[in-house]
């Protein structure tokens, strides 16, 4: 029986179905913290404070669905926004693939369970704090959110 090859690694990002292309996010909630743009350097500096719509424990939107009209800066990403943003966090399944890099042993595709992302420290859940509680961004700077502990090889034959 032939053994069939996972979908990223045999389709570029354009050429997924949309629930292929939602099946990447590993819900992570690293993307939905609230980064900032040094002037001088251009770097982009995470904090650990999050949209209001994440629920801190779980790292799940409260309003997927409905999320673009209530926090109107929420993007849907999209194949062709990845040739132009440099924010998302260097463990996001969009930026690896794009990147040519494979998805790492945690990713729920790889490892059949989302619980992974956890136990692999990816997860935002339990280090972060909902904006509607957190102040000023300024004071909540962290480095973890912008590291890649798992940082890989890259994606055969692309």
């Amino acid at each position: 029986m032939p053994v069939t090859k996972p979908f990223w690694t045999t389709k570029s990002l354009a050429e997924m179905s949309a629930a292929e292309w939602e099946s990447l996010c590993d819900g992570c909630g690293r993307c939905c913290l609230h980064k900032l743009r040094d002037d001088d350097t251009d770097e982009i500096l995470f904090s650990e404070v999050a949209c209001r719509l994440l629920d801190v424990a779980t790292c799940r939107c409260r309003d997927y669905p409905r999320r673009q009209a209530k926090v109107p800066d929420c993007i849907s990403l999209t194949p062709a926004m990845l040739e132009t943003i440099d924010w998302l966090p260097p463990t996001c399944a969009y930026r690896r693939l794009q990147e040519g890099r494979d998805l790492p042993w945690w990713h729920p595709l790889v490892s059949g369970r989302a619980e992974t992302v956890r136990e692999a420290g990816i997860s935002a859940a339990g280090r972060i704090i909902s904006e509607r509680h957190a102040g000023a961004v300024e004071d909540h700077l962290v480095d973890w959110p912008g590291e890649d502990p798992t940082r890989g090889p890259t994606v055969p034959g692309r």
